[in-house]
């Protein structure tokens, strides 16, 4: 899933971060007025905390606002009881969590490699910035929530470019039904097989090895639940792109669903994921309560969604306060039909770095994402893009080099070469510093 309390009780409103030592020595991070101790996983960087509370996704001149609404009106409008609608909205949750909330819970196996610390910002090693919105999944299902929608910030270690951003916002949800409302029309039928006692769920392994569901789940319950998830998620999709969008769906695999999919939208003549979805694994319903329903959930990117229906080229926008990106969406209708228009386009500037890696590193084992977060926070969001130029052996000494191109681009103004220059070196002394490194 993208990759799948209480509304108000996450975010502290004057967010604070630093960095302190407690008594004895022991480094401290201080988040949102919370202190967590740190150890060899915490990798988090003030750059990175720096993101935490700006919550674009609840600015109204922000595109990411437009989207999020949209989505909201359609499953406020489409799913109602006894007038009021169905879905609860949490969408100011606090982004950091456990282990068990983001891993554990999900079934997400321990040697997941959605768990390293080179894809995550860990902030010890039982606590991290949530990679996924489905973090919060089971402590709400824990609160007795049958049908809820959780949106916000998500923080992932990444590669840099146009459309890669270390913090960016999704939308997740959990659709859930007992049989009663599942087998409303026909009463005769079962959520479980009748080997399966959902009284006692764990009392036996559950298969997953049939394509078609999970083994506790009847044939006819696992395809109803196919067909509404299916069909509800094309209506989204429909609502925010046009009756007439092409789509399909793709077979997937998630560790929190079974069976799973991909939707893809054919757009701008090109076939676009969209979102991935599921029917819930049973066993995280019981761990979390329930042990009487089923229940679908589904992920998507609103980054994805906005850069693709307002033509928004550069995911780093979506943080610009410059008033002629902010106009172009501030006071409009929600369903209005906006087209990006580009205020200035400023030149790239483009330095390349070359360094030999110490002993104790090679080509194949030093970590890309270290450097990454390490160009950022020294570069800021003047870094446009990071990619690898070259690798190299040199066949006498058996010494590594690495050489990396760092495009500069300011979204605001033009860029001197001599003040890149100026970031440039301040970014050569800080790897130096870091890894050990030699400039070539």
């Amino acid at each position: 899933m993208t990759r799948i309390l209480i509304r108000t009780g996450g975010f502290i409103p004057n967010f604070k971060c630093k960095y302190s030592t407690a008594p004895k020595s022991v480094a401290t991070i201080q988040i949102a007025g919370k202190e967590y101790l740190t150890d060899n996983y915490t990798n988090v960087t003030p750059k990175i905390l720096s993101y935490l509370n700006r919550n674009l996704h609840l600015r109204k001149d922000n595109p990411l606002s437009l989207v999020r609404q949209r989505i909201v009106n359609y499953f406020y409008s489409s799913f109602t009881h006894r007038g009021n609608p169905s879905f609860s909205v949490y969408d100011n949750l606090s982004p950091v969590v456990s282990i068990k909330q983001n891993f554990d819970d999900l079934l997400i196996p321990v040697d997941h490699p959605s768990r390293a610390k080179s894809d995550c910002y860990y902030v010890n090693n039982s606590t991290l910035l949530r990679a996924h919105m489905t973090a919060h999944q089971s402590e709400l299902l824990r609160a007795g929530l049958d049908n809820f929608l959780m949106i916000g910030d998500v923080y992932r270690r990444d590669e840099i470019d146009s459309t890669h951003f270390p913090v960016f916002h999704q939308v997740d949800a959990v659709r859930s039904q007992r049989k009663e409302q599942l087998f409303e029309n026909h009463p005769g039928l079962e959520i479980f097989d009748p080997t399966f006692d959902p009284s006692n769920p764990f009392a036996f392994p559950i298969s997953i090895s049939d394509p078609a569901k999970q083994s506790c789940h009847t044939l006819e319950a696992a395809k109803l639940m196919e067909a509404q998830l299916k069909n509800h998620l094309l209506g989204l999709v429909k609502a925010l792109f046009g009756t007439e969008i092409k789509h399909r769906w793709v077979d997937e695999y998630f560790p929190f669903t079974h069976p799973s999919w991909e939707l893809e939208i054919f757009y701008d003549n090109k076939w676009m994921e969209v979102l991935g979805c599921g029917i819930v694994r049973n066993e995280i319903l019981a761990n979390a309560g329930p042990n009487n329903s089923i229940a679908y959930a589904f992920g998507l990117g609103l980054e994805r969604l906005a850069m693709a229906l307002y033509k928004i080229p550069d995911i780093r926008l979506m943080w610009s306060e410059d008033s002629g990106f902010v106009s172009q969406f501030q006071n409009k209708n929600v369903n209005a039909k906006i087209t990006y228009k580009p205020v200035s386009i400023y030149p790239q500037c483009t330095n390349d770095l070359s360094f030999w890696l110490p002993p104790s590193l090679t080509i194949d084992t030093f970590v890309h994402n270290d450097f990454y977060d390490l160009v950022r926070d020294v570069g800021g969001d003047i870094i446009e893009q990071v990619r690898i130029k070259d690798k190299f052996v040199h066949p006498k000494s058996k010494k590594h080099s690495l050489c990396y191109s760092i495009i500069y681009r300011h979204l605001e103004r033009t860029l001197t070469q001599v003040e890149v220059n100026e970031v440039h070196k301040d970014i050569e002394k800080a790897v130096t510093t870091a890894f050990n490194v030699s400039i070539r």
